[in-house]
C-alpha cells in the first residue's frame, strides 16, 4: 500500500509472495517527489516522447519494472514518474493544477477516496477513457467509481483493498481458540457482531498484555465499508448522520472500546503500532490486501509462520484503498497517455505489481494468472492470498462514493481513538465527530 493515506486508505504495501514456485520480496518504500514535469517539454526533433507520471507513495511500476519494459516495446517513448510521498500533499497540488490547466503531468494518480469529487467537479478536465479500456474487465464496482452520470470515463482502475482478517495464531492457540482458518471463518460468518464475540472469547483467556484488536476504527471501517450505503447517499445528499452502516460501525466501535477488546492503536503510528505487532500484543488486525506487507514488515522475522490470514466477517467483504490513472486533456501526447494507461491497468501488468508490492489488481482477468491464482504469502503460514483476495472482491459491494469520504471517515477515526485512548463517552465522541463533519461538508 501506498504509505501515506488518507483515512479511506493508502497505505502502501510491501509483502513477501510465494508465487508458482518463486518467491518475491517486496521492500517497503516510500517515495519522494522528483519535482513537477512540464508535458510541454517532453518530444524532441526526432519524435521521441517523454510521457509523465504523477501519483504518490508507492504504485508499484518502478518495483515491477514496468516503466522500462514500456521502453524496450515503445522505443520512442520514456516514462519518467513523478512521486510525492504523501497523498494529502499531492491532491491540493493536484487541483490547483487542474483549476490553472498548467503543471499537470501526462498521467495523474487518483486515490480512491478523492475519485467522487473529482467525477463531480473536474470530469471536464480528464480525457474519456471509455473507448480506450474494456470497462468490464474491471471488478464491477471499480470503473463506476470513476465513471460520470453521462458515462464518461475519467481513470482507470489500478489496485483494490478486499479486507480479510489476519489473525495472530499464537495468540488465538494460547486463548484457546481454533487456529485453522476454515473454523475461524466459521466463527465469525454471521458478520462483526460475531467478531465481537469471538472478541469476548479470547479476552477470557488472553495472554497478559494482550488485546484482541489493534484499532476500534479499523474495523469501523470495514463495517461501514463492506455497505453500498455509507456516507451519502444515491442522489448525494449526506447521510452521515442516520446511516445505517455509520451507526452499526459506531456501536461495534464503542463496543470495543469500552470492552477493552481494542488496544486503542493509531494504525501505522510509528512509536505504538509497530512494536505492539512485534511484541505479539494484537491478536487480530483488519486485513486488506496490502495490510499484509505491513504485518510482515513491522512484525519482523521473528513472527513469521505465527499469523494467518482468513475470509472477512459476514457475507460481504469491504474494501480499503485503491487508485485510478487519468490522462488530462490538456496534456500533449493524450493518446499516448491513455495508451500507456490501458497497457499499465491490464492484467499481466497488474499482476506483476501484485508479485512486486502485493497491490491486489482491480482487473479481474489477473485474478487467473499464475502471479495472482497461486500466490501465497510465506509469513502467514503460506494463506492462499490470491484466492482469498479475489474472493474477497467478488463480494464487495458497489459503494455510494462522496465528495468528502476521506475527511469524513478521518473525522469519526479521530473520535473513536478519543474513546479508545482518553476514555471519551461514545456520546460526547458521536457529537464531536458530527461538529466536525458538519464544518467540512458545509
Amino acid at each position: 500500500m501506498r504509505i501515506t493515506r488518507t483515512a479511506g486508505g493508502r497505505r502502501r504495501r510491501a509483502a513477501v509472495l510465494a508465487t508458482t514456485g518463486l518467491t518475491a520480496t517486496a521492500l517497503l518504500l516510500a517515495g519522494c517527489s522528483s519535482g513537477s514535469s512540464d508535458s510541454g517539454k517532453s518530444s524532441d526533433a526526432n519524435g521521441k516522447i517523454t510521457l509523465t507520471v504523477a501519483d504518490y507513495g508507492q504504485f508499484g511500476y518502478k518495483e515491477a519494472g514496468l516503466f522500462a519494459q514500456y521502453h524496450k516495446l515503445h522505443p520512442n517513448i520514456t516514462v519518467k514518474e513523478d512521486v510525492t510521498a504523501d497523498e494529502k500533499v499531492y491532491y491540493p497540488k493536484l487541483l490547483q493544477e487542474l483549476n490553472s490547466g498548467s503543471g499537470l503531468s501526462d498521467v495523474q494518480g487518483i486515490e480512491v477516496g478523492r475519485i467522487k469529487e473529482v467525477v463531480d467537479t473536474k470530469a471536464d478536465k480528464f480525457a474519456d477513457l471509455s473507448k480506450v479500456i474494456n470497462v468490464s474487465d474491471y471488478v464491477s464496482w471499480k470503473e463506476k467509481q470513476a465513471t460520470t452520470s453521462g458515462g464518461q470515463v475519467i481513470g482507470a482502475g489500478t489496485d483494490i483493498g478486499p479486507m480479510p482478517l489476519c489473525y495472530n495464531t499464537d495468540l488465538f492457540k494460547k486463548a484457546g481458540l481454533p487456529t485453522d482458518r476454515d473454523k475461524v471463518a466459521q466463527k465469525v460468518a454471521g458478520g462483526w457482531i460475531d467478531y465481537l464475540a469471538l472478541g469476548e472469547e479470547y479476552k477470557k483467556n488472553a495472554p497478559a498484555g494482550t488485546y484482541f484488536m489493534d484499532s476500534a476504527s479499523a474495523m469501523f471501517n470495514a463495517v461501514v465499508s463492506s455497505n453500498t450505503q455509507q456516507y451519502y447517499d444515491s442522489s448525494g445528499k449526506p447521510i452521515y448522520k442516520t446511516s445505517s452502516s455509520v451507526k452499526d460501525g459506531w456501536k461495534l466501535a464503542s463496543q470495543a472500546a469500552s470492552e477493552g477488546l481494542s488496544h486503542g492503536l493509531a494504525q501505522f503510528d510509528p512509536p505504538t503500532w509497530p512494536p505492539a505487532l512485534r511484541k505479539n500484543s494484537v491478536a487480530t488486525v483488519v486485513c486488506p490486501a496490502w495490510m499484509a506487507g505491513q504485518i510482515s514488515t513491522n512484525a519482523g522475522p521473528a513472527n513469521k509462520g505465527h499469523w494467518d490470514i482468513t475470509t472477512a466477517p459476514g457475507s460481504s467483504s469491504a474494501n480499503w484503498g485503491g487508485s485510478f490513472l487519468g490522462v488530462p486533456k490538456s496534456g500533449k501526447h493524450v493518446a499516448e497517455a491513455s495508451a500507456l494507461v490501458k497497457w499499465l491497468t491490464s492484467p499481466a501488468q497488474q499482476a506483476a505489481v501484485f508479485k512486486a508490492i502485493g497491490a491486489f489488481p482491480s482487473n479481474k482477468n489477473a485474478y487467473i494468472l499464475p502471479e495472482v491464482k497461486n500466490a501465497k504469502l510465506p509469513y502467514f503460514n503460506n494463506a492462499p492470498i490470491g484466492k482469498i483476495y479475489a474472493q474477497e472482491a467478488g463480494t464487495i459491494p458497489a459503494a455510494v462514493l462522496g465528495p468528502k469520504d476521506a475527511d469524513i471517515k478521518d473525522a469519526f477515526s479521530t473520535q473513536i481513538s478519543n474513546m479508545e485512548q482518553r476514555q471519551t463517552s461514545s456520546s460526547k465522541a458521536w457529537n464531536d465527530a458530527i461538529n466536525n463533519i458538519d464544518k467540512t461538508v458545509g
